[in-house]
């Protein structure tokens, strides 16, 4: 509708979270009042789905990143992975997944970041931001691991979906 502008949450096709419509309000603020040009980024958002077996994400899915990209110019590195917490509860290895999506026209650009595993809101604020910065998988892959930590597994994958490999962890 002409002469009707809205931000955050009320958007429509944009994330309805509260932590959204507060930063979109305080840009917008800083926009009319303090000189500012920076807009929310509504792509690289991160959230949390709080299941038993937590899901974190930000920025694109795989299916967007081909609609945006083409399949030929983004690359999927992912894993299966046992945290360590779960060896002593005796749960099945291998139930937990991270895999990041890369822009192949971008030096590898990280687009898209999916966890699912223990602590998703932490592990995925922490990406949230590297992804924000523009973070590269040759950047992920330079940056020294946690051990044992579940981020870790970000700077230790190597098989991408296109070559079918085996993404089962086999130890540490």
């Amino acid at each position: 509708m002409p002469h009707i502008y809205a931000i955050g949450d009320i958007l429509e096709g944009k994330w309805e979270l509260t932590p959204v419509a507060i930063q979109a309000g305080k840009l917008l603020a800083r926009r009319l009042y303090g000189g500012s040009t920076l807009k929310c980024d509504y792509i690289n958002v991160p959230t949390t789905i709080f299941t038993p077996l937590e899901y974190g994400c930000c920025g694109l899915s795989e299916e967007k990143a081909t609609e945006l990209y083409g399949r030929d110019n983004i690359e999927v590195f992912h894993m299966l992975f046992w945290p360590l917490e779960f060896t002593v509860a005796n749960r099945d290895n291998n139930r937990c997944y991270g895999k990041i999506i890369c822009n192949k026209l971008d030096s590898d650009r990280v687009v898209g970041f999916h966890y699912l595993g223990p602590n998703a809101g932490e592990v995925t604020q922490g990406f949230s931001a590297a992804i924000k910065c523009g973070a590269t998988k040759d950047q992920l892959d330079a940056t020294i691991g946690i051990h044992p930590t579940c981020a870790e597994i970000f700077t230790m994958l190597e098989v991408t979906k296109s070559s079918g490999g085996n993404i089962t962890q086999a130890g540490c």
